[in-house]
């Protein structure tokens, strides 16, 4: 037993530092950004809800082909429902989606998004949820778990799950919403605004209030708002307007009363505001300037951090990125939303003793990107475990190792005057 509890702790340390390599990778890249959310709705079949699972793709995150004078994308959806325990697998379903563009720089968009949904009715209870995306042409695919919960819906008087809005379409069928899957604000941003639907056996009088709260500072908003149902399905939209969204996390609650302002029911989302123009991942600006050691210099490093406010800094930060976008036509900088990328991966994959954009592994990676192949000696005789990473197009390599033992590799006979960032 004893020998067997070494061997797991000997693979755990192998797979502790393991990176993508190019091999594994693609040329086109490794990561598939996209979005999944879902909502609870009334089902027509009984003691069941129905759940409308969204999931949202953007143009930049697949692989377009030119075919003729258009281009083409393909990607498979694959959803799993599991049980709350997550060892059994109650069902899957997979479909195939196709995107067409016939603007090249389109393509290339994050504002532009292939969005797909499917609805199940399902039982009352607590479930995970969990999605695929294969990319057809690239091969790339990425996967996301949420854990979902059902609820019950009642037939005299109940409220569905709240949606936020990031359009209304208005075509020659009407009025198409189109929900922001993602549960993004930016800083931009001054209203907030969602859908839901009540369900009412009955006309009746009844009060929703709406509670905004700020988890970080526990700055919180209400509004309340009358409204007056009629018997069978009644979808509410509204938005809360002046919203001064700051970066960090928020809850939306709506909270259903009935005429003597009891609850009756309540419901909550989650939502993150994030900088305008950047990844969702960035959260603190502070640490985001901090990250760029590998690709700033000092001096470009000094003004950003000499900024007098919080907007002068930020200021200061997106001009720096916006002299690095290579096609001014597209809002979108890939140079940005790449390196960044980098540093989420190293801080996930290079957890030594601090911030894994900030270990050797991590200087190396954000640096120059995976690399085209990593040869492994985790348990040579003789020799503390080590790495060599080789980058073919620089005919250059890198070797790191474990002296620690416990995950920590540094490089090998690294070249100080190269690395301005090099934690010695």
């Amino acid at each position: 037993m004893k020998r067997l509890a070494l061997i797991w702790c000997l693979l755990g340390a192998v797979l502790y530092a393991q990176v993508e390599y190019s091999a594994r990778a693609g040329a086109f890249g490794s990561v598939i950004n996209f979005s999944v959310d879902y909502a609870n709705y009334k089902s027509a079949v009984p003691n069941k809800s129905r759940v409308d699972v969204f999931v949202k793709v953007p143009y930049s995150s697949i692989q377009f082909v030119k075919k003729e004078n258009s281009y083409h994308a393909t990607y498979d959806v694959t959803l799993t429902f599991l049980d709350e325990s997550k060892k059994n697998v109650l069902f899957e379903r997979i479909w195939k989606e196709r995107v067409k563009s016939d603007d090249f720089d389109q393509t290339l968009s994050k504002n532009n998004f292939n969005l797909s949904y499917k609805s199940y009715d399902m039982n009352p209870g607590k479930y995970f949820l969990k999605c695929i995306i294969e990319d057809s042409e690239s091969r790339r695919t990425s996967f996301k778990e949420i854990p979902l919960t059902v609820r019950q819906i009642s037939d005299t008087l109940g409220m569905s799950d709240v949606m936020f809005i990031s359009d209304v379409v208005k075509d020659s069928t009407g009025e198409k919403i189109i929900p922001n899957v993602s549960t993004f604000v930016t800083n931009k941003t001054d209203s907030l605004s969602f859908f839901f639907t009540i369900y009412s056996n009955k006309a009746r009088d009844i009060v929703l209030e709406y509670s905004m709260n700020e988890l970080k500072s526990g700055k919180s908003f209400k509004q309340d708002d009358p409204r007056t149902l009629k018997a069978g399905n009644n979808l509410i939209r509204h938005t809360i307007k002046n919203a001064n969204f700051s970066l960090g996390d928020y809850t939306l609650k709506v909270a259903l009363k009935n005429k003597d302002w009891k609850d009756v029911e309540t419901t909550e989302k989650k939502f993150y505001s994030i900088i305008y123009g950047v990844p969702n991942t960035i959260t603190d600006l502070d640490l985001a300037v901090d990250e760029m050691l590998y690709i700033a210099t000092p001096e470009e490093l000094d003004f950003i951090k000499d900024a007098k406010t919080y907007d002068e800094k930020l200021n200061r930060f997106l001009a720096y990125w916006d002299k690095k976008k290579p096609n001014p036509k597209i809002e979108e900088n890939p140079i940005l939303y790449e390196y960044y990328r980098r540093i989420e991966y190293a801080n996930k994959t290079f957890k030594g003793f601090g911030a894994g954009w900030h270990s050797d592994m991590g200087m190396v990676y954000v640096t120059f990107g995976p690399p085209s192949y990593v040869e492994r000696h985790p348990m040579d005789p003789d020799a503390k475990p080590y790495e060599i990473w080789d980058y073919y197009d620089l005919n250059r390599s890198f070797v790191f190792s474990d002296q620690t033992g416990f995950g920590d590799y540094r490089l090998v006979n690294p070249d100080y005057s190269r690395w301005p960032g090099y934690r010695q």
